[in-house]
């Protein structure tokens, strides 16, 4: 096993999204996409991963994940994304203290 620690953050009845860390800190998150007859991915990890780490990321994810929810599909494809996170925002960040839409600097991680 290569490290990679898979945490659910949401799951659908076609589709579900993990965090994915690597001794405590975050590397990326990977986001499946179930059809009849694949299923679609979209990889986003931090730049620091190489071309191998990566595929051998898709190789593990495929593995624990794609494979325990459907090990009959036909096929497994991945877009993958590198760069760094800016931020994540919410409702929260649009609305102001009456609950309206207000300006305001939104939080970055």
């Amino acid at each position: 096993m290569s490290g990679y620690k898979f945490e659910r953050d949401f799951r659908t009845p076609h589709s579900e999204s993990y965090i994915i860390e690597v001794e405590d800190d975050e590397v990326g998150r990977i986001d499946l996409h179930y059809t009849n007859t694949a299923i679609y991915g979209t990889l986003a990890v931090i730049e620091a991963l190489t071309e191998e780490q990566i595929r051998t990321l898709i190789s593990d994810i495929d593995e624990r994940l794609v494979l325990t929810t459907d090990p009959f599909r036909e096929d497994f494809m991945v877009t993958v994304w590198t760069g760094r996170e800016y931020g994540n925002y919410s409702d929260e960040d649009f609305e102001d203290e009456d609950g309206g839409e207000d300006d305001v600097e939104f939080r970055r991680a």
